[in-house]
């Protein structure tokens, strides 16, 4: 019996290679937006109506995923400000090898994950490793030494190391790239809400220091966790598939959403099985490598901020739960902030503009922090920068990446690969800002504007590398040669396609 990928491939021979010929190159986007009015009209769907659907259906269940996966993977940085290095005993730079640990899981499971999601449904995938991830948050509190608490980063990172790449992987599948930066905004956001929501919940655990023997330090792990395995529950009946397969939607709006996105972008290719080869076909395209720079040079800062920012604003002389409260408010600015900028780069279109500006602020709150020393009002507002610059900077860069792949080979690769080597950076972050240098940190401030610096290159090589494949696209040179590549291979080309324009 002929496979369905043999089907899929003989039905593409005539009729669609001939509607490719005819559409081959750039097409206008006003005229595409007419292409999708009618389309809508054919299926007898109300585009508006259904756009609003599937933000509520998307974009709530993915933020409420992430702010618990945020929220348990740097509440160690609120548990250190109550003594957890006391308790166990660490030396030297045991706490920094523990946040380490988070990662070296992290950075290799993260392709697997997302290739996973092709056979197991997100909802099933994404929930359980939710599940598991909230489950050992709470052995966190019960640990007796570095072993343990070692040992529970490690598996945090294993079942963590699914919820980013997948969550964009799955973002990009129903939204076109005018579309999608508010929305990828919204949902990176809630690492906003999920950092100040981590300092608020410490704030108010300091009152249950000592109830039935246990330590704050350990309520921060037990509430936190019990929270997010419960919440896991929940997710698994409300985190969507994607649009092919998706349980919200019905067969017509399915069927609008897959040709939407294939006259904004390129044909998904979800019926396609991926092989390992066509994987691994991808890393020969520069394009992988520099987004994955970039993103590498913004995660070092930011991890840098997330899991020592508490430490900083403790050494300018607070309390350690008034140093947990003040950790709150930089983080609701960014929130707000990355929010606005989020409409503003999708009302033009735009995203290397605004993600260099989003560093240069990042970069001026770094050194604010790094040169006033001797002023703490001043390095308190230098948090402030810093927070909104990086977590602003960070979402615009996924989404402009994240967009630009086309199909759900390269979206699901590319999206796992520079998220999994970026998180490279979540290494060195942990052994840049050591109690040692404390309470200038002058090493740590410094490599962190280094790193954003470095981020900054590849953010410019990434667009030069863009606008350059746009202009080959339009030669007749690069059109035949892609004519000629057999029908599925043209599907599993995605942003190769000489219709697909990049964005920047």
């Amino acid at each position: 019996m002929e496979s369905k990928e043999s089907q899929i491939s003989s039905s593409i021979n005539a009729s669609d290679i001939e509607k490719r010929e005819q559409n081959i190159g750039f097409i206008d986007d006003s005229l595409k937006d007419k292409q999708v009015e009618q389309l809508a009209q054919d299926l007898g769907i109300d585009h508006k109506k259904l756009m609003w659907k599937i933000d509520l259906c998307v974009i709530p269940p993915l933020s409420l995923l992430y702010f618990l996966a945020f929220l348990d993977r740097v509440n160690i940085s609120n548990a250190k400000v109550y003594g957890i290095t006391k308790s166990l005993g660490l030396k030297g730079d045991q706490f920094n090898t523990c946040l380490t640990l988070f990662f070296v899981p992290y950075i290799f499971f993260e392709i697997f994950s997302n290739y996973a999601l092709k056979t197991i449904k997100p909802h099933t995938w994404l929930s359980g490793c939710i599940f598991l991830f909230g489950c050992i948050t709470i052995g966190m509190g019960f640990t007796k030494n570095f072993g343990g608490l070692a040992a529970c980063r490690f598996l945090l990172g294993i079942f963590e190391s699914g919820s980013f790449p997948a969550i964009f992987y799955i973002l990009s599948t129903f939204y076109s790239s005018k579309e999608s930066q508010r929305r990828f905004s919204a949902f990176f956001s809630c690492t906003c809400l999920a950092g100040g929501a981590g300092g608020a919940i410490a704030y108010k655990i300091k009152e249950l220091d000592g109830r039935y023997g246990i330590h704050s330090w350990q309520w921060i792990f037990i509430v936190e966790g019990t929270f997010t395995a419960g919440l896991a529950l929940l997710l698994y009946f409300i985190v969507p598939d994607f649009p092919e397969n998706s349980r919200f939607l019905n067969e017509q709006e399915r069927k609008f959403i897959k040709k939407k996105l294939e006259i904004y972008s390129s044909d998904s290719g979800f019926e396609i099985k991926n092989t390992l080869g066509d994987v691994a076909r991808m890393f020969k395209d520069p394009i992988i490598w520099v987004t994955a720079l970039a993103y590498f040079g913004l995660i070092v800062p930011a991890y840098g901020y997330a899991y020592f920012a508490t430490s900083i604003i403790s050494s300018m002389g607070y309390t350690g739960s008034a140093a947990n409260e003040r950790s709150i408010y930089p983080w609701i600015c960014a929130f707000g902030y990355t929010n606005i900028i989020s409409f503003a780069s999708d009302y033009y279109k735009k995203r290397i503009h605004f993600t260099m500006v989003n560093a240069v602020v990042a970069i001026a709150g770094l050194a604010i922090v790094l040169g006033c020393q001797n002023n703490s009002e001043a390095r308190y507002a230098g948090c402030f920068l810093s927070a909104i610059g990086l977590y602003s900077a960070m979402p615009l860069l996924i989404c402009w990446t994240s967009l630009n792949y086309g199909g759900h080979l390269r979206k699901g690769t590319g999206t796992a690969f520079f998220v999994g080597f970026g998180n490279i950076g979540g290494i060195i972050s942990t052994y840049i800002f050591l109690a040692e240098d404390s309470p200038r940190y002058v090493k740590g401030l410094s490599i962190c504007i280094a790193f954003t610096v470095f981020s900054m290159v590849f953010m410019l090589a990434y667009f030069g590398v863009l606008y350059k494949s746009n202009k080959d696209k339009q030669t007749k040179e690069y059109q035949e040669k892609f004519l000629n590549l057999p029908p599925r291979e043209q599907i599993l080309s995605g942003d190769k396609n000489p219709s697909f324009k990049y964005l920047y």
